[in-house]
């Protein structure tokens, strides 16, 4: 039986808010998400976000990070639910919850098409990003001049991107694909008078879906990454507070369920939307499917209505704009199982190994790591 972890206040959705606070950068709340989660003054900031580098993960293969071992580990935090990359990163970039800016999923139905499209590319979406989450990102909140001095480092193809658009404008965008190209480009941007750059690695989220984060490439990339924040810790300028954390860990599937294969799981669904490990259900019987599906699935699985969702509090305050587009159950996943519908896949389709998205401890608690160079 899986162990669930629900969102606390020491999360991911208050870590840049806090990082840019130790700088002088300050934001509704920013002193007291600093004061929560124990970060230091510092004359700049580098935050590096590892996507997919959970807590547990990390833990389990410490004995290949020997730069990241030796830095201080705060208290670990949790991050938003659900946990994957388009809510966690959103709520950092703007210290909201997803109930708050709608970004619910890695994938949703679109009101403008009625079929699934990605929170992370929006591509065949119909919407506009900017129209989707209004929320004001921090870098909006700080003064000009302040903003103006804060940097992001991202792969070239993420700079437009309709998730950066969602979580992170209002920064000075600087590509950076290769590793030494982003260690070069946040030091010499720190070095050359910037306050805060924000520091993006992807390498282990595409290895952990393609191989699993058990693999051995998952372990070359996370050695890989261990040095690059060795050589970031010797290039940034003295002084500056390197905060590295995570969007949500992972699990490697060890089962799937299709519903397409399950009459039960079938009935009444119009639309199966999210991801393996947190569906999204768009039907016109909400209560009716929740509990033909938690029957189904019983003790594995956390299956609530959005009518639910909006009474726990799990994902904050909903929105309208939530309430108009999330689905109407949601079914998180538990132990090492997930569901997809065959229906919505192309022929030949891989299937991803690595996955997250679910309430579970490896998926939930990501590490809050700091040194000072």
């Amino acid at each position: 039986m899986s162990r669930w972890v629900v969102p606390t206040g020491r999360s991911v959705r208050i870590s840049l808010s806090a990082g840019l606070d130790a700088v002088g950068f300050h934001t509704v709340g920013s002193r007291e998400d600093r004061a929560l989660l124990g970060l230091p003054e510092a004359d700049h900031v580098c935050f590096v976000l590892v996507d997919g580098l959970g807590y547990h993960n990390l833990d389990s293969r410490s004995g290949h990070a020997r730069t990241l071992r030796a830095w201080e580990s705060l208290e670990p935090m949790t991050t938003v639910a659900p946990s994957t990359t388009a809510a966690a990163i959103t709520a950092l970039g703007t210290g909201r919850q997803p109930g708050e800016t709608a970004m619910t999923s890695y994938a949703l139905r679109s009101p403008a098409t009625g079929k699934n499209f990605s929170l992370i590319k929006w591509e065949g979406s119909g919407l506009d990003p900017l129209m989707w989450q209004t929320c004001p990102t921090l870098f909006e909140e700080l003064l000009a001049e302040q903003a103006e001095s804060c940097v992001l480092i991202q792969p070239r193809e993420f700079i437009a991107s309709g998730l950066t658009q969602c979580a992170l404008r209002g920064a000075r965008a600087i590509p950076a694909n290769t590793t030494n190209d982003r260690i070069d480009a946040a030091a010499s941007a720190l070095r050359r008078g910037a306050k805060a750059a924000y520091l993006y690695w992807g390498e282990l989220d595409h290895t952990g879906h393609s191989k699993g984060w058990m693999s051995e490439d998952w372990v070359e990339d996370l050695e890989e990454l261990d040095a690059a924040m060795a050589e970031l810790a010797s290039r940034v300028p003295r002084g500056t507070l390197i905060i590295l954390t995570a969007d949500h860990g992972m699990i490697d599937v060890t089962r799937r369920f299709d519903v397409a294969e399950e009459p039960q799981l079938a009935c009444e669904v119009e639309l199966v939307s999210g991801e393996e490990r947190a569906a999204h259900l768009y039907t016109d019987h909400a209560t009716a499917v929740a509990e033909r599906w938690q029957e189904f699935f019983g003790a594995d699985a956390l299956i609530y209505t959005k009518a639910e969702i909006a009474t726990n509090g799990l994902m904050g305050p909903l929105a309208d704009r939530t309430k108009e587009t999330m689905g109407d159950v949601l079914v998180f996943m538990g132990g090492t199982d997930a569901v997809i519908d065959s229906r919505q896949r192309r022929p030949n389709q891989s299937f991803m190994v690595g996955v997250h998205g679910s309430l579970t401890e490896q998926e939930m608690r990501v590490p809050l790591l700091i040194e000072v160079a």
